[in-house]
């Protein structure tokens, strides 16, 4: 298969990338982008896309963009919170609008392309190559320009949450960012990946690659918070490797773009690790939202969590395939998944495959899943107590989301999720200040 023109526009780019005088790195971006003209854009013939078409997103092009003006949207999330803020413009940092401040001993945060000019080698360790994931990903890994780098030493601790804002500003544009996290041993951190993005008339691309470390009795707690254009397209990896002891919960919220896919993955590499799998999707008119996941129970005496929970209106579509493997000799095993879609109209449409795969004996694993509409003894009961038929229903509906954000520990972040999915909702404004 021959590459898109859009392609090769990024592709003639390649000297200008950072790293480009690194022979890895130009090695492997160039089998990164081999391997997408071989292999092209998933198609639903492959199993993990069986549910999610990339024909509209093939139908389009891109261009390389200069960077447009943002600081009105940045100023909008930033909403005066403390912490780290690294914002990236169309795909590059943008340091006027960022505001790092001063990190404690041991921490390092900053551009990737910096990065990559000043410490190659580090990054070389973290990178990943071009057989990790789908074609989406290898892609990525051909045509990424920044992203975020957040490394911090043994023991250290971040009290204030890392915040990346990724803004979209010009219509027919493509941005692809690769982020790095590594913690080691006893360290601790936040980090939220916030995605904005402003309307146009032609539909824009983000592709984001979000690589994270946990070593030994690490914890690491990631929100991404998704609320891109409704014209957009957005196409995300995260993988994660947990060692011994180590922590990680992940909270991934996804409320814009025309399309959008996440797959998120982590792998236990010791025992005693522990993680969250969190989700809450609001899709409306004929958006199509797909979280992909896998949790890889490979060593004995781990723990995992995952809830996903969905709401759909018009005639939206949400996709849910779930996959926990309990590898050989993992026993001690603990696992629960669920996936719970509630749908607004007879036409919106809600796929959900909970999977376990298990070849260990002593081991405590469950998955379910449910599709349906709001309860209608529940409605009933509201009503008796003198609310209106409107009111009732959106009550119940923000109480179904609410249940996806009440998992979410930190108050400022749970606040910050809070608010992006109560504009969203019918009369969630005046819930969410209630709640």
């Amino acid at each position: 298969m021959s590459l898109p023109d859009w392609v090769n526009d990024f592709a003639a780019q390649a000297a200008q990338r950072p790293g480009a005088a690194l022979p890895w790195l130009s090695a492997l971006r160039q089998r990164a982008l081999d391997r997408f003209a071989q292999e092209g854009w998933p198609t639903t013939r492959i199993e993990a896309w069986h549910h999610t078409s990339l024909a509209l997103l093939e139908q389009q092009r891109f261009a390389p963009r200069t960077q447009g003006l943002a600081a009105e949207l940045v100023k909008a999330v930033r909403q005066q919170e403390d912490g780290y803020f690294l914002v990236f413009v169309d795909g590059r940092y943008d340091a006027s609008l960022s505001s790092i401040g001063a990190l404690p001993a041991g921490a390092r945060l900053g551009s990737l392309a910096q990065c990559i000019e000043q410490d190659g080698d580090w990054v070389q360790s973290l990178y990943g190559d071009e057989s990790l994931g789908e074609s989406t990903a290898a892609l990525n890994l051909a045509l990424a320009h920044d992203g975020a780098v957040l490394s911090l030493a043994a023991g250290t601790r971040l009290e204030q949450p890392v915040h990346l804002v990724f803004v979209s500003t010009q219509g027919g544009s493509a941005s692809f960012t690769r982020n790095l996290v590594a913690l080691e041993s006893g360290a601790s951190a936040t980090v939220v990946e916030h995605y904005v993005g402003r309307q146009a008339d032609e539909a824009s691309l983000s592709s984001a690659v979000t690589r994270l470390n946990v070593a030994r009795d690490a914890n690491l707690t990631h929100l991404k918070l998704q609320q891109e254009a409704p014209q957009d397209f957005h196409l995300a990896n995260i993988d994660v490797q947990q060692a011994q002891g180590s922590v990680f919960n992940s909270h991934s919220l996804s409320f814009g773009a025309r399309l959008a896919r996440n797959d998120i993955s982590t792998v236990f590499n010791g025992e005693r690790c522990e993680t969250l799998f969190n989700g809450l999707y609001f899709v409306d008119g004929r958006r199509h939202v797909d979280h992909n996941t896998v949790i890889n129970h490979a060593q004995p005496n781990c723990q995992s969590r995952e809830y996903y929970r969905g709401i759909l209106a018009d005639t939206a579509r949400g996709v849910f395939c779930g996959r926990v493997l309990v590898g050989k000799g993992a026993d001690g095993t603990d696992a629960v998944q669920r996936s719970d879609s509630l749908l607004l109209s007879k036409l919106a449409r809600a796929d959900s495959r909970p999977e376990l795969e298990i070849y260990a004996d002593d081991v405590k694993c469950a998955h379910g899943a449910t599709v349906g509409q709001l309860d209608a003894d529940s409605l009933f009961y509201l009503r008796s107590r003198g609310m209106t038929q409107e009111d009732a229903r959106n009550m119940l509906i923000y109480a179904f989301a609410a249940q996806s954000l009440d998992r979410i520990a930190s108050d400022g972040l749970r606040r910050r999720a809070t608010a992006g999915i109560s504009a969203l909702l019918p009369g969630g404004l005046a819930l969410g200040e209630l709640a």
